[in-house]
């Protein structure tokens, strides 16, 4: 007996006396299907029959995935807290004054919402020419650095006072191997920036005579100044959140810095804060707030300094780790071969130098730093007695000091 090709969605029961029957494709009506749809219980043969057959199958069938991926994310309290948080401040910003005084509608389309919600990354080239307009009216009105929850630099906070390191350098309280073994470092480190209190060195910090054969320059606290200054510039523009671009975080400190970015060597507090007052009120950073942003970030250097050694460790730790998670970054980034291996050697370099100068901190006398303290201050009154633009005149050559071998190393 032969078999039966039947078309219509009625199939005929098989047994020995009746044996199967093939149904043409319901979709190219050229192939035998072999498929069916778990929605509508349509016939067809292939992938490309299946996308095409029904756009109302297709799309809830994506749309449930999507959905149920959602659903399988568990996100931590802190992010639900930040995420309501800013939903709010959104919420009540939009009622007492609308970003569009217009009355056009403010909600972001529904391509850009679905990419959202599927978890892609959404870049500016994304936006429609309407939602472009809006997001830069919404940046050049101010309204979206409302919706950032304001930053408190840690060195300003009064756990910062009281730090405490061991006379080796390492951190007093140590976490138990038996009970927060299962804890790791990120969160370790979210839950002591939470509190005010960064972490120091994990390991002891070793002598000088063990890293260099001479004595160390007495330079080093001019140096010092330069690196504290790139570091509070950094967290401060990056909302003190340079984990979320450890790369770009650590490019930016190369940038400010002229003893880890241009291996320079300033003679003076007032040539390393020249230089970096200089960058500030570059072309690149001018944005920011120009010379009165640098100004107020001299006032953040002065604070470090005067809080003493162990927060100034500690800074340095925190420098150190933001190096390091740079060099991590950059291995998966996609970027010339040339150019990756040129930012990975000199991001080396810079984490040997901090190193350095962190045991070198380690080693100063306390009332040290309330001296240097004291000498920013009086530097900062100086610039702004005379505006700044005198002081300038003498950083052409800071960058091109590079004669003399500071730090000779074993």
């Amino acid at each position: 007996m032969s078999e039966t090709i039947l078309t219509s969605e009625k199939t005929s029961s098989s047994s020995p006396l009746n044996p199967p029957s093939q149904i043409i494709c319901h979709v190219c009506q050229k192939q035998f299907s072999q498929y069916t749809c778990p929605r509508c219980n349509s016939r067809y043969c292939s992938l490309h029959c299946y996308k095409s057959h029904s756009l109302r199958c297709t799309e809830s069938f994506m749309r449930e995935n999507v959905v149920e991926e959602l659903r399988q994310l568990q996100p931590d309290d802190e992010t639900k807290r930040k995420m309501l948080e800013i939903l709010k401040r959104f919420h009540s910003e939009e009622e007492t004054d609308p970003l569009d005084e217009d009355g056009d509608d403010s909600t972001l389309s529904d391509e850009t919402i679905q990419k959202i919600l599927s978890g892609g990354e959404v870049n500016f080239d994304d936006l429609t020419v309407e939602e472009k307009k809006r997001f830069q009216r919404a940046v050049a009105s101010g309204e979206l650095s409302k919706m950032i929850e304001p930053w408190d630099p840690w060195w300003l906070k009064p756990a910062a006072g009281v730090i405490c390191l061991s006379k080796d350098g390492t951190r007093l309280v140590q976490p138990m191997a038996n009970q927060e073994a299962s804890v790791s470092l990120e969160e370790h480190l979210e839950t002591n920036e939470s509190s005010g209190i960064l972490l120091g060195p994990e390991t002891p910090l070793p002598s000088l005579r063990k890293l260099i054969s001479t004595e160390p320059s007495p330079l080093l606290a001019v140096h010092l100044v330069d690196i504290v200054y790139s570091y509070c510039f950094t967290l401060r523009i990056y909302n003190g959140d340079w984990q979320s671009d450890a790369i770009g975080s650590a490019m930016v400190v190369l940038s400010i810095s002229c003893v880890l970015g241009q291996a320079g060597q300033p003679d003076t507090v007032r040539e390393t804060l020249s230089y970096c007052l200089e960058q500030t009120c570059s072309p690149a950073y001018r944005h920011i707030g120009g010379l009165q942003f640098g100004l107020a970030l001299v006032d953040d250097v002065a604070s470090l300094l005067s809080l003493g050694g162990p927060a100034l460790i500690c800074m340095l730790c925190d420098l150190q780790r933001m190096i390091l998670a740079g060099e991590r970054e950059l291995k998966s980034e996609k970027q010339r071969k040339l150019r990756k291996s040129e930012i990975k050697s000199k991001l080396k370099l810079v984490e040997r130098k901090v190193y350095f100068i962190m045991c070198w901190v380690h080693e100063q006398p306390r009332e040290a730093w309330s001296s240097l303290a004291a000498i920013v201050r009086a530097e900062k009154s100086s610039f702004m007695n005379y505006g700044g633009s005198k002081s300038f005149s003498k950083t052409e050559n800071v960058a091109e000091n590079k004669g003399k071998v500071l730090i000779e190393e074993m």
